[in-house]
């Protein structure tokens, strides 16, 4: 097999698969994590139309034109009126190479996050690091706890590592895995901080306090079993849809066990997620479910752990959850369908509206390619050289140039080209590609991994001062939803990875509230509506309406308010209501 004929997935998903590029096909790697399976993304990656030509104004025109222009309205404006909005549609370490030329402009650019920002900051709060439980690890595992996870979704390949495992699911759908599981705990969206909480409790309750553990690392536990007891058990347990018997089995599961609890980032889409994310971890704490094999906590790791990127540069930053477009004269999109992906569209798409000069460099059409003013496209992954690491393993992967093509242009030469013509100092490519794979490290298996990350995270404590865990001191009271009122979930389609693919159109609902299949549903919040078809779905609960993310008009629901730590989306805050049948 040539060298050149291997890549890695550019996908902004868990799994960060191996790809072997074999006479015009993607073909998976055989051996290591991606276990001989692409998933369906994938596996259909070149049926999507791309993004051919470069246009202005809705005209058709040249690379060179499109480039030009381009420098005209950077020349033209403020620096301080330009606004570089980067997402992660295309996701490789190369990818940041246009932050070092806005940066070095002058320019703003972005911070905060649309996915897993108020998890990690639960994580560090708790842990003092978000160090993750590598795929390698959950292999080792004799008990797997999904909590709002999904993988046959989100992470097919966790599958072929869980065979023969006990498996516990706790997550307000009936997915395939809950169908699968040992027990199905089917709670109440955004109740998970209460379950985690009593967990803890009939942990000490039940005298199974993994006591070396807590002493050496978490020796306020005591001061937490009293948060925990303001938790009335029996109201709790009524109100999120839990009972003893749930608590007694996933106890019964865990104890004295090798368990991983795997999270996936629906639990943490509230302006409370990160105390969320940190109860979990505190249940975990409390067994001494850290720094040992096949133990531990995997959420979304940081995927550049243990590598400073060239690129990160101080620059004046705006959220990217409730960005004011209109206060800028020029926006440069990437990557990124902010008019579909971020909350509250209506207010995106007003402010869009208003905003001058609207640029998309990307590889698909969508909302906000449609109302751009120029239009870029950009290279896929077979056509350009890069590096890719993960937020669910440890490895650093070379992604070959496997393709010659006229079509786009790759964000290195983008941003060679303005730094050029700005006089802004850049190195070559390859220099940078070499200073990102200077970070590997060739394992025994002869792959390669970035140096200096642990195989066991946290096995001599936290990395907190005292390395001992920091537990929460107080958390928030949720509001029950009124009168007519539904919790809104919006996790991924196996068809579409946000607006990339082939996205959803539907709302789905329990069949107990009597619509019909095809029926028009307007659904409405506190800030804005959509109208969606019904799809009649028993696994849900008959308090939730399920919107998978990625849906046409679902972000007219969701609130462009953060969460209190780690400027996260809080996509599932707002309850909905039907107001039209």
């Amino acid at each position: 097999m040539k060298k050149s004929s291997i890549t890695a997935c550019p996908l902004d998903c868990y799994d960060a698969c191996g790809i072997i590029y074999d006479e015009n096909r993607l073909k998976p790697f055989k051996n290591g994590h991606t276990n001989g399976f692409l998933c369906s993304h994938l596996n259909h990656y070149d049926k999507f139309e791309r993004i051919i030509k470069p246009r202005y104004k809705g005209q058709e025109i040249t690379m060179k034109e499109a480039l030009l222009k381009l420098k005209e309205l950077f020349k033209s404006e403020l620096k301080s009126d330009i606004l570089h909005y980067r997402g992660s549609g295309n996701f490789a370490l190369m990818q940041e190479v246009t932050d070092h030329f806005f940066a070095n402009l002058g320019a703003t650019l972005t911070n905060g996050t649309l996915c897993d920002g108020a998890g990690e900051a639960g994580i560090i709060e708790g842990r003092g690091s978000n160090k993750n439980m590598s795929l390698s690890e959950i292999e080792k595992s004799d008990v797997i706890i999904f909590w709002g996870r999904n993988p046959h979704t989100t992470s097919s390949h966790l599958l072929p590592l869980i065979k023969d495992k006990t498996i516990i699911v706790i997550d307000p759908v009936k997915t395939k895995i809950a169908q699968m599981a040992d027990l199905h705990v089917q709670i109440k969206p955004h109740t998970d901080i209460y379950l985690a909480l009593l967990l803890s409790r009939f942990v000490h309750i039940n005298d199974s306090l993994n006591e070396e553990f807590v002493e050496k690392y978490a020796s306020e536990f005591e001061e937490y079993y009293e948060l925990t007891q303001s938790v009335r058990i029996k109201t709790t347990l009524e109100n999120i849809g839990v009972t003893l018997g749930n608590i007694g089995d996933i106890l019964e599961y865990t104890i004295d066990k090798k368990v991983a609890i795997v999270c996936g980032v629906g639990i943490q889409k509230y302006r409370d997620g990160a105390d969320v994310m940190r109860s979990i971890d505190a249940f975990a704490v409390s067994l001494g479910f850290f720094g040992k094999e096949g133990c531990g906590v995997a959420y979304l790791g940081n995927s550049k752990e243990a590598i400073e990127s060239p690129f990160e540069i101080k620059a004046k930053r705006v959220s990217k959850v409730n960005t004011n477009f209109d206060e800028f004269d020029t926006v440069f999109i990437q990557g990124s369908n902010p008019l579909a992906q971020m909350p509250d569209s209506l207010r995106v798409k007003n402010a869009l509206e208003k905003t001058p000069n609207v640029v998309y460099f990307g590889l698909y059409e969508n909302e906000t390619s449609a109302m751009a003013d120029l239009v870029i496209p950009a290279k896929t992954f077979l056509e350009k050289e890069d590096i890719r690491t993960s937020y669910s393993h440890n490895g650093l992967m070379v992604m070959n140039k496997q393709i010659e093509s006229d079509i786009g242009i790759s964000e290195y030469d983008l941003a060679a080209y303005l730094c050029k013509e700005f006089n802004i100092e850049l190195k070559s490519e390859q220099e940078y590609l070499q200073y990102f794979k200077n970070f590997g490290i060739k394992k025994i298996n002869g792959c390669f991994e970035v140096e200096n990350r642990e195989a066991i995270p946290y096995k001599d404590g936290f990395d907190t001062s005292d390395s001992e865990f920091v537990f929460l001191e107080e958390f928030e009271t949720q509001q029950s939803e009124g009168e007519d009122e539904f919790n809104l979930i919006t996790p991924k389609s196996h068809t579409s990875l946000n607006s990339q693919f082939k996205r959803d159109t539907y709302v789905y609902i329990n069949p107990s509230h009597g619509y019909n299949d095809t029926q028009q549903l307007e659904l409405t919040s506190e800030n804005g509506s959509v109208v969606l078809e019904v799809k009649n779905d028993n696994r849900l609960r008959d308090d939730t309406l399920l919107i998978y993310s990625g849906t046409p008009g679902v972000n007219n629901l969701t609130s462009s308010k953060h969460s209190y730590e780690g400027k996260s989306a809080v996509f599932q805050e707002n309850k909905v209501k039907i107001t039209k049948k």
